[in-house]
């Protein structure tokens, strides 16, 4: 049943919908690790020059998840090299979550991994983001050396395709 009432599309991270869900996502994200509300003057800077353009053919693609036509979450998939590719955005927005959508959205994200060639998927996240930490492990990521660095990671995960 949860398969016919969500759907994953690739689009441009310029679209609305994916707009809308590419400022949920940074606003969700910062304003737990703020441990406050961002403001949209944080937000505008935050997505400002964040490499999302890279989303798209040939290096990347990025997917909108819609449940029953309404934009419900994103996620996006940016190439490293000819082995790996990097699952980044991947968010849900709170009120489709329980829904089905967020192992659904993972299956089409390694499916777009492997459409760029990748046999390996990796990613990154906070040690605060329990409800992402939750997702990769039963989505089969386990635990690897970190592969990047930033202010903004804790953890790395990977996967085999």
């Amino acid at each position: 049943m949860a398969r016919m009432t969500w759907t994953f599309i690739p689009e441009r991270v310029d679209t609305p919908d994916a707009t809308s869900l590419r400022r949920d996502y940074y606003d969700d994200v910062a304003s737990r690790y703020w441990k406050r509300p961002a403001t949209e003057a944080e937000i505008d800077a935050g997505l400002a020059d964040d490499g999302a353009e890279r989303l798209a053919p040939p290096t990347g693609r990025f997917l909108v998840a819609r449940y029953k036509g309404k934009a419900a979450g994103c996620g996006g998939v940016l190439l490293l090299d000819g082995e790996r590719a990097e699952l980044t955005r991947v968010f849900l927005r709170h009120a489709f979550r329980g829904l089905g959508g967020a192992g659904l959205l993972m299956d089409r994200l390694e499916d777009a991994a492997r459409a760029l060639g990748a046999r390996r998927t990796v990613l990154n996240t906070r040690l605060d983001l329990v409800e992402a930490r939750a997702l990769y492990t039963r989505h089969g990521y386990a635990e690897i050396p970190a592969y990047c660095t930033g202010p903004y990671m804790d953890v790395w995960y990977g996967k085999e395709l």
